[in-house]
């Protein structure tokens, strides 16, 4: 029914030839991962103890923000807003702490979204600075370092738009002592 192949009409390959085509397809199939579902991600500073530390290692993920939105108490990785002072290809990373529509203020070292206090069990000291009523606009977050005093952050240049975020932490690898999920409240 089927023709017979034979041995001598196939052409074998060689194994130089097969390995690179593994490779090229490995590489192809690491970026494609990186861009759109997932990249390891260092912290280069201590803007977010005692969450995270200086040296940490990370995995942020890319998906979910794509079908859910951002939720208060989320770590995120994000590109610096235009204007901001900030940029060069320098990524930051931060938790969402105002949501699009509230208003938020930092008054006697309490933030305070609506007027109210925002209880918070991750942040490192109160805030060592007073911050006027700011209205978080459509498709915007507001976003601090859990390090409050030592962090350039949305209370410098203002709300992050949505669009600005990268991903979301959501383990830490490195080092081993420390494997887990980085603390989120929701």
């Amino acid at each position: 029914m089927f023709p017979s192949l034979r041995k001598d009409t196939i052409q074998p390959r060689s194994r130089t030839r097969e390995t690179l085509e593994t490779f090229v397809v490995a590489v192809g199939l690491a970026l494609l991962i990186r861009t759109t579902v997932a990249e390891a991600r260092w912290i280069p500073s201590d803007s977010m103890l005692p969450t995270l530390e200086q040296g940490d290692r990370l995995i942020v993920e890319k998906i979910s923000y794509r079908f859910d939105a951002p939720h208060r108490g989320d770590i995120v990785v994000f590109d610096p807003p235009q204007g901001s002072g900030f940029g060069g290809g320098n990524a930051f990373i931060k938790r969402i702490i105002g949501l699009p529509g509230e208003t938020i203020a930092v008054a006697e070292g309490k933030v305070l979204i609506d007027g109210k206090p925002l209880q918070e069990d991750w942040n490192m000291e109160p805030s060592d600075y007073e911050m006027p009523p700011r209205l978080i606009p459509a498709r915007h977050v507001f976003v601090m370092g859990d390090n409050r005093n030592n962090s350039a952050d949305s209370h410098v240049w203002g709300a992050l738009p949505i669009g600005n975020i990268i991903g979301r932490a959501t383990l830490r690898f490195w080092p081993p002592h420390r494997l887990g999920a980085p603390a989120a409240a929701h």
